[in-house]
């Protein structure tokens, strides 16, 4: 299989090139095109429990979809809203990453639902995140740009920016500044993550986008 990224950061989409045999997962809805040889079959989003779970508290789908061939084949895979889109290889570890980040991965991947605390939820990114673990590729979106960072120590994020990070990272809700500044500098509360890890940000957030837009309707 081969798979690449096209048209980033502001309208990324992915062109997969399955040989015989290959087959990849996605999320549903994210099939914008594939060739006639390339055969659709529809699962839960690792059985019904679990895929029930992953939709009330991960933000996923019920369903997943994956895409096989006899012959060989493409397809496109996209997301729904406009940004960046970014890879990550796994072999044997563990990835978290933040509800509705998730598009396609590997058959061998598996996605999997882990706590996230109650630091996450107050810090609007939920109680639960999506958990992906095994051996393969991950495919995942944002909204904007997607950028890293190797944290060591302690590493400010405003929320709705955080994207995934590893399992060795720590999350931890507090003010951006004192309490005048962060109630009228318009940051408010801030995710501090602390190392050792790697974390994956976005370059805006739903949250700001919605907030803007309510203001001027």
């Amino acid at each position: 299989m081969e798979a690449e990224i096209a048209d980033k950061p502001s309208f990324a989409h992915i062109r997969v090139k399955l040989d015989p045999g290959d087959s990849i997962v996605a999320e549903a809805d994210a099939m914008a095109s594939m060739t006639s040889d390339i055969e659709m079959s529809t699962r839960w989003n690792g059985g019904f429990f679990a895929a029930i779970l992953r939709r009330v508290f991960g933000g996923e789908s019920l369903f997943v979809n994956e895409f096989t061939t006899k012959t060989g084949g493409s397809l496109v895979i996209t997301q729904a809203l406009p940004g960046d889109m970014d890879c990550f290889e796994l072999d044997g570890n563990t990835m978290f990453l933040q509800p509705g980040a998730y598009i396609a991965c590997e058959p061998t991947v598996k996605l999997g639902l882990g706590w996230a605390g109650f630091a996450s939820l107050i810090g609007g990114e939920g109680l639960f995140r999506l958990k992906v673990s095994g051996t393969g590729n991950v495919w995942f979106g944002a909204y904007g740009g997607i950028f890293s960072r190797d944290i060591d120590e302690e590493y400010v994020i405003d929320t709705g920016h955080l994207v995934g990070y590893d399992p060795t990272i720590s999350l931890k809700v507090g003010m951006s500044g004192g309490i005048f500044s962060s109630f009228f500098s318009g940051e408010g509360l801030v995710t501090r993550v602390k190392g050792p890890g790697k974390v994956y940000m976005q370059s805006r957030s739903i949250g700001g986008l919605a907030a803007w837009t309510n203001a001027r309707m």
